[in-house]
């Protein structure tokens, strides 16, 4: 995300984004040198265009730390909520996509212009086919047998990892090696492979981050500091799991931002958590800070002394370790058959995630899988199951007669259960499927009645003979006395639906139907309290609300027993 930015900010201040800008310095010729001038001084235009981007870099990482400090200090921390598994997997495979193509150029040694904006991946792609015949073979079969090397020790240090006591250096001894071959083999100068060049050692004068260049970038620095704590978060979760310690999100949230503030001024990119170099140390069992220490000494040497020595390191060599280091997140592709069979929407989420994140840009990517995801929770709100239940043999207890069979109807009752909360958005949604698996619509039924009762009271003023020949248009349905709505899924009800209770109850209460609740509950109950669907001073509250279905259906049929006694 940072190169992203830092090459949008190049182009808009008229720098050309040349793969190999030593190119010209190195190969003996004369070089065009034009004057840069913008807040860094009057220089030459490869070193203000490298100043620059580093201007850029930093102010990135300044103003993405300042927003993850503020992010800790408003306790923002449960914004990791919303990035759930299939969000952050579908983001991170999309986002590993995009730098295997980004990386692929090297892999065939054929210069195309650097793609910008969105669908970066498409660009790149069309442009390395159209330009397929200008591959370097000597960088072919290089970055073949790198692959190749790299693939099988990767695999074998996999199957055989409870043996080993550390991780084998595989990259480091394919990099040594490779350097060694490039340097004696002449491959620059005899095939013309692409090679690293020099690479400056020790270390730029600390800094203040430039402040005019945090306007520009001030939009780019909020995903980039979302992005990172995610990342972070989920890592320190996984790893709480597996050594029992807790994480506290917003804790994690000053760390990381004070990690992003204090660096930038020593010009270092935004920072977050490694899975690679985690699970590393956690195989090798580092408990504690010392092994950064090692870790961040090794770098300081290499930065000191050591760089100049990999100038004959050709670039497909480090492309092959990058693509190679991305094959866990590209293995995700295989889980794809099995998030399906678990759940399909947990599927579709991770594709759309990951194909927005591909096909888009990696930000825009993680908005839409956030988007998408929360899009479908409220899909899944708005359009829930919905059941008639049937009784367990002789028991209490209630299921869905779609789901098990032998169930026992219960005579003249239908039990209807609604699995989500009950508000304005599914209002219509409760009610039409209520109609549809009662097999009664009040409202029609109250019009088809109306209607009859006109027909029926204009024949008889007819006469007599005419009004007996008058067949009764609409039967009453007579084996419908009671609807037992299960409460149990329905978390909450807003004012609409207790509004379309109410217009429930009345409705059925017109056609002499009984409409009662059962295993609501104390939130629905407060709601229905509140909205008056018990009565005044909730006086009907025993005759409209049961703890239990079974003892709802049990005042059913005591109340059809007192009914025919008074009959009698």
């Amino acid at each position: 995300m940072v190169g992203q930015v830092v090459d949008r900010e190049l182009l808009l201040a008229g720098f050309d984004l040349n793969d190999d800008p030593q190119e010209a310095i190195y190969s003996g010729g004369h070089s065009n040198v034009t004057v840069y001038n913008i807040s860094l001084g009057s220089v030459s235009t490869e070193y203000g265009k490298e100043c620059y981007a580093i201007g850029v870099a930093t102010a990135l990482t300044f103003l993405a730390g300042v927003y993850q400090v503020l992010m800790g200090l408003f306790r923002l921390g449960f914004v990791s909520m919303y990035l759930s598994e299939p969000v952050l997997d579908g983001f991170a495979t999309g986002a590993s996509v995009t730098i295997l193509t980004a990386q692929a150029k090297y892999l065939v040694g054929i210069k195309i212009p650097r793609a910008q904006g969105y669908g970066i991946l498409i660009t790149t792609w069309v442009n390395i086919f159209r330009n397929i015949a200008k591959a370097n073979l000597c960088d072919v079969i290089t970055s073949a047998i790198c692959i190749a090397v790299l693939v099988t020790a990767k695999e074998l240090g996999d199957r055989y990892k409870h043996r080993l006591k550390v991780p084998l250096p595989t990259e480091l001894v394919v990099i040594v090696v490779a350097t060694l071959v490039s340097h004696y083999g002449r491959l620059n100068e005899i095939y013309a492979s692409s090679v690293s060049g020099a690479i400056p050692t020790g270390f730029i004068p600390p800094r203040v981050p430039d402040f005019s260049l945090m306007q520009r970038v001030a939009i780019d620095a909020l995903p980039l500091a979302i992005v990172g704590f995610a990342f972070t978060i989920s890592l320190s979760e996984m790893f709480a799991k597996k050594y029992a310690y807790a994480v506290r999100a917003n804790q994690e949230m000053f760390a990381i931002g004070f990690c992003n503030i204090i660096p930038a001024f020593f010009h270092c990119f935004a920072t977050s958590a490694a899975l690679a170099k985690s699970l590393v140390k956690s195989s090798t069992g580092c408990q504690t800070q010392v092994s950064s220490i090692i870790s961040a000494v090794v770098v300081l040497l290499v930065l000191l002394f050591f760089a100049p020595l990999f100038y004959n390191l050709q670039k497909c060599i480090l492309a092959c370790i990058i693509i190679v280091s991305l094959r866990g997140a590209l293995r995700k592709f295989k889980d794809i058959p099995r998030r399906y069979r678990l759940d399909k929407t947990d599927a579709l989420v991770w594709c759309v995630t990951m194909l927005a994140s591909a096909l888009i840009s990696t930000e825009m990517g993680l908005l839409v899988g956030v988007v998408f995801s929360m899009l479908c929770i409220v899909g899944r709100t708005q359009v829930p199951h919905t059941a008639l239940l049937g009784r367990i043999g002789n028991t209490v207890f209630y299921e869905d007669d779609g789901e098990y069979k032998n169930l026992l109807t219960v005579p003249k009752v239908k039990i209807f259960r609604f699995e989500a909360p009950l508000y304005y958005a599914n209002k219509d949604f409760f009610l039409k499927c209520l109609h549809k698996r009662t097999g009664l619509d009040p409202a029609v039924e109250i019009a088809k009645r109306k209607k009859a009762k006109r027909k029926g009271q204009r024949s008889l003023e007819k006469g007599p003979g005419q009004a007996e020949e008058t067949p009764c248009l609409v039967p009453k349905h007579n084996d419908l006395q009671a609807i037992v709505l299960d409460c149990s899924a329905i978390l909450f009800v807003d004012t609409v639906g207790v509004s379309a209770l109410k217009d429930t109850h009345k409705d059925y209460q017109e056609l002499q139907i009984t409409v009662l609740l059962a295993c609501c509950n104390p939130s629905v109950t407060d709601s229905l309290e509140r909205g008056g669907y018990l009565g005044s001073e909730n006086k009907d509250r025993n005759e409209l609300l049961f703890h239990s279905i079974h003892s709802a259906i049990q005042f059913i049929r005591e109340k059809e027993i007192l009914a025919n006694v008074s009959v009698v």
